[in-house]
């Protein structure tokens, strides 16, 4: 932009509540919130110096919000009415935030009645006039009007050439052009307006035409040039929802182009001269840093250091993200200033002194990284080989508790007696004052305490890594959360593989034969990767609002979930074994009827063998090869066949669901009870559900069919100790309360509160009355429209043709606007930010929301919209888990056990004489557990049965 003067002008109410979104609460000494102020002068002083050492401005200034009154409210007066006020303790700190901004003496311009982006355009507008260029610092889409325009007209007197305006995105380090609003909106910069005015704005509440979204917005502008040319066009269109919305919502559309039209004849309260940028005088932003507490900024400054650590949001060293997918730039970090992995540095411990030398630094740090090694992967049968501990980069150790040859003959290295380490580890492993992280701890955990040790307190990288980056991708790949998966992501350190220390195949020794070097490097650099993993994490979850989701979500849950682990559920093996024949006698019967219809004997459970018959002996019609040659026999093939009447489809798919119930659980079950408990004891993951969910595994109780014969009969195996029931308490409907309550729609939060059946509600309103049909449709249509579902899919559950799909979601629609409006914005924002997020702030990243690939994308927003009810709803559950056993305990029922966790639903096992005082606690902390963090408008209802089995209590 040559020598000419360069302002800029930052968006300072976005940096706000930036701010105060992505850092946890704090107070300075004289007890005021100041977490919002801290963190935008870190943001600000950074800015300023990131420019100071580029090609940066001559000029800067700060533009704020001073009210919430514009023109634009006399002229809509629902203008910004859905914004909630501010939080309560934002509020104080706005002035704090003009003190900041005046420390760094930047001008701080603020205007009543006249919103910020005005004031930005205003002097944008007077600047390129005097021939200088302009950088708006912001992300604001209504400012992207402004950009790559460039002077030409009412120049001042002597400038021969305007200036121009571009925008710089602090948050992707990206400056944003002409050619990236072309993309970004399908238009130029001077079109954008007319984009905007026809989708609306939910946020500001600027109306748009309802049901179109930017694309078709986008679409509309391109092919007519302009707004009025777009409206006046729709009288010619082909009949469709598209053009009955365009014709009895044009006022709407013209209005909403004047709402957001940027005003550029503001008057400027402070000159452009006076903007001119000096270095910054010490003296009043050291003044301000001690008031407020804001010790390390203090030292930086006294330093001369420049400015503050570099968040992973703002940080220049990152590459460009211009063009990358939302989603797929942020998790790459940069790599901390840590020396690099050297195995060599890791200690054997093989002695009680050089141990107790361990554990007295590690109670002197206050933090120590923890793993252990044991004979196998399941921890309810293993034994422990050893344990690992670090201190820091290259400070770790290993501790072998186990080693040597099962042979009694076999030499055994030297190593302190297991009983005698435990002992001594002990008081480390369960002092409050000393913090434990662990990477996927659940599993050491209850190594642990196999071996009489409670660990407390404990943190969990895994858990951390996935409150921050669920579903997110880096350079196109999935981004999963093992340790060796995020060591190479993280630190671009490749760890050592079990396989490189054990060996594969028949030549595979236990970890208890290691020789002790080889396992001293393998153990201790899990402990070493653990501990940088912690110190490169956890500060990103203050930075990027992950706090909150972790802190009173996941990580407590870690040891509530290890102990349900522990104490498992009882099983009947008998009636297990009884069902599996059952099991057999019938897909043995659908066999032979199989090959009946077949005329010939072929392997069912063979898909190859199957499309033959299907497709090339049989002849139906549709059949499809993939790659390998072989035609597809999923159960979607095997479902529309079934459809067209193909009865041959109906016997392979419930010949399917046996074998598979028989494989999955009334064989598998018989296999899992574990021969010391004779329980059997699933094993949850955290991490396994992208939307927050607990997942199981060994054996995987989540796929149990839920109303059928079969599913029933299977958790009647599941049953309680004798003397003892077991409870189930089940959340009622609960996402579609969430839905009603995130979507603000009061005919269903009136429904809810009034107790009314919610599916019988929906036909009444979709129909026109309620019986068993239509209230079948409507359930039918209440969950999928949740679920993001299309005109084909709803047809092919409700058994129609895709219009009258079509023509139902519509009605829906147009009963509960709130619901469309809710899938709208929930869109929007996966779009813009890349994630979306559930009440508590649990982010689920969609890398794929913007993919060129129709099922890819069309995939990606189907789960977005579910994503936040969904996810919402498991925290909701993991909450209420997470108080459960402390409210047992203080009502006297400590010895009622929670057992399980299966979709929305909680499994306990306790004296029948307890039942009823404990179904009122357990009752009391599932519909109270989103409070006080969350206060719904609908009640939640919890359902609660007892029996001698799981299938009885359901």
């Amino acid at each position: 932009m040559g020598d000419k003067p360069h302002l800029y002008l930052v968006d300072g109410s976005a940096y706000i509540f930036r701010a105060y979104h992505r850092l946890p609460p704090l107070t300075d000494p004289e007890g005021t919130p100041v977490g919002a102020v801290y963190g935008y002068t870190t943001m600000l002083w950074k800015l300023a110096d990131d420019l100071h050492k580029a090609d940066g401005p001559t000029h800067l200034a700060v533009i704020l919000d001073k009210s919430s009154h514009s023109f634009r409210n006399d002229l809509y007066d629902q203008y910004k009415a859905n914004r909630p006020d501010p939080p309560e303790d934002l509020v104080p700190q706005f002035p704090l935030i003009r003190d900041a901004t005046r420390a760094f003496s930047l001008p701080c311009i603020e205007e009543p009645d006249v919103e910020a982006d005005d004031m930005i355009a205003s002097y944008a507008r007077a600047a390129t006039r005097k021939g200088w260029d302009v950088t708006i610092v912001s992300s604001d889409k209504d400012l992207m009007q402004l950009i790559g325009q460039c002077a030409d007209e009412d120049l001042e007197p002597g400038v021969e050439a305007g200036g121009c305006i571009d925008m710089l995105d602090t948050m992707k380090n990206a400056r944003i052009g002409r050619d990236e609003v072309i993309e970004k909106f399908g238009v130029p910069p001077e079109l954008v307006g007319d984009v905007l005015a026809l989708m609306g704005d939910s946020v500001d509440n600027i109306p748009g035409i309802f049901g179109v979204g930017p694309k078709t917005a986008s679409k509309l502008i391109a092919e007519h040039g302009t707004l009025t040319a777009a409206l006046d066009a729709a009288e010619g269109m082909k009949k469709s929802k598209l053009k009955e919305r365009l014709l009895e919502h044009r006022a709407d559309a013209e209005l909403s182009r004047v709402l957001v039209t940027l005003k550029e004849d503001c008057g400027l309260p402070v000159s452009l001269d006076d903007m001119k940028l000096v270095e910054v005088p010490p003296e009043p932003l050291a003044a301000f840093l001690s008031k407020h507490g804001f010790t390390s900024l203090l030292k930086r400054l006294d330093a001369g250091t420049g400015s503050p650590a570099r968040t992973t949001e703002l940080d220049p060293a990152r590459q460009d993200t211009k063009g990358v997918t939302p989603g797929e730039q942020g998790n790459r970090q940069p790599p901390p200033d840590y020396p690099a992995v050297d195995r060599s540095s890791y200690e054997c411990v093989q002695t009680l002194s050089r141990l107790e030398e361990w554990i007295q630094r590690a109670h002197a740090a206050r933090l120590v990284a923890v793993d252990t090694e044991t004979s196998s992967l399941d921890c309810m049968l293993c034994d422990l080989v050893g344990i690992s501990l670090a201190l820091g980069p290259n400070d770790a150790c290993y501790i072998p508790l186990g080693h040597g040859g099962n042979d009694m003959f076999a030499e055994r290295p030297e190593q302190i007696e297991k009983a005698a380490a435990l002992a001594a580890l002990r008081p480390l492993l369960t002092s409050d004052a000393v913090t434990k992280v662990f990477h996927n701890g659940k599993y050491d955990l209850n190594v642990l305490a196999r071996n009489g040790i409670a660990v407390s307190p404990v943190e969990d990288t895994m858990i951390i890594s996935f409150d921050l980056d669920a579903g997110r991708q880096l350079d196109g790949i999935g981004g999963g959360h093992g340790m060796d998966e995020l060591a190479d992501r993280h630190l671009g350190h490749t760890c050592l593989t079990f396989k490189e220390i054990c060996g594969t195949g028949k030549k595979a020794i236990p970890f208890g034969e290691v020789p002790l070097d080889k396992a001293t490097e393998y153990a201790a650099e899990d402990a070493d990767v653990t501990w940088r993993l912690y110190k490169l994490l956890k500060p990103r979850l203050a930075v990027e609002g992950g706090t909150r989701i972790y802190q009173r979500v996941d990580r407590p849950l870690v040891p509530v979930v290890a102990g349900m682990e522990r104490h498992g559920i009882k099983v009947d093996r008998a009636q297990l074994a009884r069902l599996s024949e059952e099991f057999a006698s019938e897909t043995a019967r659908l066999e032979k009827e199989i090959h009946g219809i077949a005329e010939r004997e072929f392997t069912v459970g063979s898909p190859k063998q199957l499309g033959e018959v299907l497709f090339d002996q049989l002849g139906y019609k549709g059949g499809k090869k993939g790659k390998s040659g072989q035609y597809s026999t999923d159960q979607s093939v095997l479902e529309r066949l079934s459809a067209d009447g193909a009865e041959i489809a109906d016997k392979v798919l419930e010949w399917r669901q046996l074998a598979k119930l028989k494989s999955t659980y009334t064989d598998a079950l018989q296999q899992a009870i574990n021969p010391e408990t004779g329980r059997v004891h699933t094993s949850y993951s955290l991490v396994g559900a992208q939307t927050g969910r607990l997942s199981s595994t060994d054996p995987n109780l989540q796929n149990i069919p839920i109303r059928t014969e079969i599913g029933r009969q299977i958790r009647e195996t599941f049953v309680a100790q004798d003397g003892n029931v077991l409870l189930a308490a089940d959340y009622s409907q609960i996402e579609l309360r969430l839905a009603a309550h995130m979507a603000d729609v009061p005919s269903l939060k009136e429904a809810f509160a009034n107790g009314e059946d919610i599916h019988s509600r929906t036909a009444s309103e979709m129909f026109g009355e309620v019986n068993r049909d239509t209230r079948a449709r409507a359930k039918t249509i209440n969950f999928a429209i949740l679920y993001g579902i299309s005109r084909w899919g709803l047809a092919g559950r409700l058994g129609v043709e895709a219009d009258e799909a079509q023509a139902m979601i519509d009605t829906y629609f147009q009963r509960f606007p709130g619901i469309q409006k809710y899938i709208v914005r929930t869109l929007e924002q996966v779009r813009e930010c890349g994630y979306s997020e559930t009440l508590f702030g649990r982010k689920t990243w969609f890398p794929r929301i913007g993919s060129k690939n129709q099922a890819e994308r069309q995939g990606s927003e189907r789960a977005a919209i579910n994503a936040p009810i969904q996810g919402t709803s498991a925290d909701i559950i993991k909450r209420a888990m997470v108080r459960m056993m402390p409210a047992l305990e203080a009502a006297g029922l400590a010895h009622v056990q929670m057992l399980l966790q299966v979709h929305d639903e909680l499994v306990f096992e306790l004296p029948e004489s307890d039942v009823d005082a404990a179904r009122k606690v357990i009752e009391n902390v599932m519909v109270s557990a989103a409070e006080p963090s969350v206060k719904l408008d609908v009640p939640l209802g919890v359902d609660i049965g007892t029996g001698t089995s799981w299938g009885a209590a359901h």
